[in-house]
């Protein structure tokens, strides 16, 4: 058994190994001094790779993205001071998301606190109920008692981060100098040895979670629902988890006849079954199609619907709804659900899916054959400008340059709604995610690092050009982790989607230019080359799609498309209007 240089490094050492036995294996270290403990500890804990990231909003999304990919905790490290306050709108996210995360603050010891120190603030609780828990750890002491609690207040925590509903914990770690690792008699003879090295190979407080299994008799409840409704469909949300869903969600539909809604970042649209559909938002704004498809019966699986119109037609259209609630959280803002079914999505479509198959009816069947209508008029808007770019069709032609396998994140506001809306499901499977918990546009290259780097390939991301603006210092993150990522930006100079709101007509044309529509006027070659990346400037669909793929080999890229922010909103409505139109008039078979 090794020899710690003093009770802190002690300290640092035992918390890390906990983390460490306990699943972690991912950490994002800030630079600073009260934390250097910490920090050398994470750099040396067997199993653990570190990353270093300056700036603490960046490290924050980059821990988030780092966790989404992997669906396992990883530790985010500040110094004391305002340092941790930056890690707040990640773990905002990681809240509303249940993204696993393990925020350790290094904080300045008692008698600093209120009397003026510098970087002291008060950190208990830095994040409100946005944490799933918080702990102070105390000073380090070199006792068997006090390094007992700590080993197994951290096995606590990361079981909390991972427990549903999934989430950030905050750990407060304080520290007395020395910080760095000198050495200083501190009585460690007097430790046991289960103190000093815990249980190699085991948390040393291993804290089970309950079964994953939905109730046997809510399952039940829910298989005479569908026994007796055969207008039934099944709505996907954006849904993180790789465990398989696709193929669960597909057997279900078969099972129960059921089309399948499903959004882009559900991880059950591409790969996914034979009944799933794509163009639902422009199926539904067919009045038609809309009134005379009101389902029965409506099983909700993953988050809240990103497009506004399905969702509006789902709360009117009296279903009966089942909600699936694998994470433990509740999306239904209008109270529809009769029914939430706690447990594994995947295990509660298994068993749904046994026994005999309805098959593939006439209701099916109108979605799908409406469905093909829809696509083959988008595609045939999108061949009569063969060499034009759009919003739309960037979306399009960034998720078809993708090989089976390859991460895309996708940004909040206008490029996610812009995928699900034009680009379709197929046969590659894709694993697509977003930062959907909160909706926000901040951290979005971090955390699409942070997806490149759990995946250990090179990644891609769509995002507009206002997201890249609040997180540029990523590229920075970017070259020191020597990520391979390709930032395929929309820049339309300014906030495309507030002109699809009431303020845009409601406002002053000055007033709205300058208060929403936020022209910026900025040449991202700069950003390219705050990071090193390689720049195209792609003028047509073809040239998109060769840049994308040139980036999947590797390195840095930035393909900055450029676009007209005043013709998007027509575009996006005459797409919709001609794919309901090509829907007629019925029936659809």
């Amino acid at each position: 058994m090794s020899s710690d240089a003093n009770v802190n490094v002690l300290w640092a050492r035992a918390l890390l190994e906990e983390l460490t036995r306990g699943g972690v294996r991912h950490a994002v270290v800030c630079p600073g001094s009260r934390s250097s403990p910490l920090a050398l500890a994470c750099a040396r804990a067997e199993g653990l790779r570190t990353w270093s990231v300056i700036d603490e909003r960046s490290a924050g999304f980059f821990a988030l993205g780092l966790a989404k990919q992997s669906r396992a905790p990883v530790v985010l490290v500040a110094t004391s001071g305002t340092a941790g306050a930056h890690f707040y709108p990640a773990v905002i996210e990681a809240a509303q998301a249940h993204v696993p995360l393990v925020v350790l603050t290094a904080d300045r010891p008692p008698e600093l606190q209120g009397w003026g120190a510098p970087q002291t603030v008060p950190q208990a609780r830095f994040y409100g109920e946005h944490a799933r828990l918080f702990a102070d750890l105390g000073l380090p002491e070199a006792s068997d008692v006090a390094v007992t609690h700590l080993r197994a207040t951290a096995a606590r925590a990361v079981a909390t981060a991972m427990r549903a509903p999934r989430g950030a914990v905050q750990l407060n770690v304080p520290f007395r100098e020395p910080l760095a690792p000198v050495a200083e008699p501190f009585g460690e003879e007097r430790l046991s040895a289960l103190t000093k090295a815990g249980r190699p190979g085991a948390a040393f407080t291993r804290i089970v979670p309950p079964t994953p299994l939905p109730d046997a008799a809510a399952l039940e409840d829910v298989r005479r629902r569908i026994a007796a409704s055969e207008r039934g469909i099944i709505i996907c949300g954006p849904r993180d988890e790789a465990d398989g869903f696709a193929d669960a969600i597909s057997a279900l539909s078969q099972a129960t006849g059921y089309p399948v809604l499903a959004e882009a970042t559900s991880q059950a649209r591409y790969g996914g079954g034979p009944l799933t559909v794509s163009h639902y938002d422009a199926l539904l704004r067919h009045v038609p199609f809309a009134k005379t498809h009101r389902p029965d019966l409506v099983l909700r699986f993953g988050g809240g619907l990103t497009p506004k119109v399905p969702q509006q037609w789902l709360d009117a259209s009296g279903a009966d709804i089942v909600l699936f609630s694998d994470g433990g959280a509740l999306f239904d803002p209008a109270h529809r659900a009769a029914v939430v079914v706690e447990g594994s999505a995947v295990a509660a479509c298994e068993a749904l899916s046994r026994g005999p198959a309805r098959g593939v009816g006439p209701w099916a069947r109108s979605f799908l054959a409406a469905e093909r209508l829809a696509r083959a008029e988008l595609e045939s808007a999108f061949a009569e400008q063969a060499e034009e770019l759009s919003e739309p069709r960037i979306a399009r032609e960034v998720v078809a340059a993708l090989p089976a396998g390859v991460p895309l994140f996708v940004s909040s506001s206008m490029p996610i709604r812009a995928v699900d809306a034009f680009a379709p499901a197929g046969s590659v499977p894709l694993r697509v995610l977003a930062n959907r918990g909160a909706n926000g546009i901040d951290g979005i290259i971090s955390s699409a690092l942070g997806v490149a780097a759990a995946a250990g390939r090179p990644a891609v991301l769509l995002t507009g050009d206002l997201a890249l603006l609040h997180d540029v210092g990523a590229f920075v993150t970017a070259s020191r982790a020597k990520l391979s990522l390709t930032v395929v930006v929309v820049n339309n100079d300014g906030g495309g989607i507030f002109s699809f709101l009431p303020i845009a007509q409601a406002a002053r044309p000055d007033d709205f230019e300058s208060l929403f529509g936020t022209p910026h006027g900025v040449d991202f070659a700069h950003a390219a080359a705050l990071g090193g990346a390689r720049l195209h400037r792609p003028t047509t669909p073809m040239a998109l799609r060769a840049a994308v793929r040139e980036g999947l080999e590797g390195g840095l890229h930035l393909v900055e498309a450029r676009v007209d922010r005043a013709a998007n909103v027509d575009e996006h409505r005459q797409l919709f209007a001609r794919m309901a139109a090509a829907l007629g008039d019925g029936p659809w078979a």
